[in-house]
């Protein structure tokens, strides 16, 4: 077996450990945690009022408009200088609840202004309040037309988790680098690690399109069929 070959199946093992234990609870934590973040932040700014509207807005300009990895950073090294250490894992996955909700939010507060004013309309002219008609009429409308962008963010979040290694959390990229130490092989372990995520976004990419195809056969108001 070809020396290349061997180093790959060696350390399959090591990366796909990284992966289960680390990489997958980190995007899964972090995606719903952002999830709901962006959620409340996009009803702060469709419907808060003017003090909250400005913190949601500021909140997404300064997540939107800084690197990840800087904001990584400021977390996990930056504030130990204030009194606030943080281990690892909670430092990145703060800073990737924090990253995914400002992007989230954007998505969801766009997905909920598309649902044409008509549909307020008609929910209060059947006695409904604003609870009801957004809970029944609008965020079932909303979430639809949410799914694939909020599917991109969801398969980006899956290879952006390898920044966590710069905050030194031993998920699959950093579980690759260390191998590198010692094998001095950095482009086959590399490549690994890169197929290795490659195999995970092409899944969520075809589930990602299996659920699309899904919601587009429902049509109408509330999923009935078209």
């Amino acid at each position: 077996m070809p020396h290349w070959m061997q180093l790959m199946l060696d350390s399959l093992g090591p990366l796909l450990w990284a992966g289960l234990v680390f990489t997958v609870p980190l995007t899964l934590l972090s995606f719903a945690g952002g999830l709901v973040l962006g959620y409340l932040t996009a009803l702060a700014r469709l419907f808060g009022p003017r003090p909250l509207v400005a913190i949601a807005r500021f909140y997404v300009w300064i997540f939107r408009g800084t690197p990840l990895l800087v904001q990584l950073f400021l977390i996990f090294y930056g504030l130990p200088s204030v009194g606030i250490v943080l281990d690892a894992f909670p430092a990145a996955l703060i800073g990737f609840i924090l990253n995914v909700g400002a992007y989230t939010s954007e998505i969801v507060r766009s997905a909920i202004s598309a649902v044409p004013s008509g549909q307020w309309e008609a929910s209060y002219s059947i006695g409904m309040n604003w609870r009801q008609a957004m809970a029944r009429t609008i965020l079932p409308q909303a979430g639809r037309i949410a799914v694939p962008p909020l599917s991109n963010s969801f398969i980006a979040l899956v290879k952006d988790t390898s920044l966590a290694a710069a905050v030194t959390v031993p998920e699959l990229f950093q579980a690759a680098q260390r191998i590198v130490a010692t094998t001095y092989e950095p482009l086959i372990l590399y490549i690994e690690a890169a197929l290795i995520y490659l195999v995970l976004s092409s899944a969520l990419s075809l589930l990602q399109s299996r659920l699309e195809t899904r919601l587009g056969g429902y049509g109408g108001f509330l999923g009935e069929k078209a």
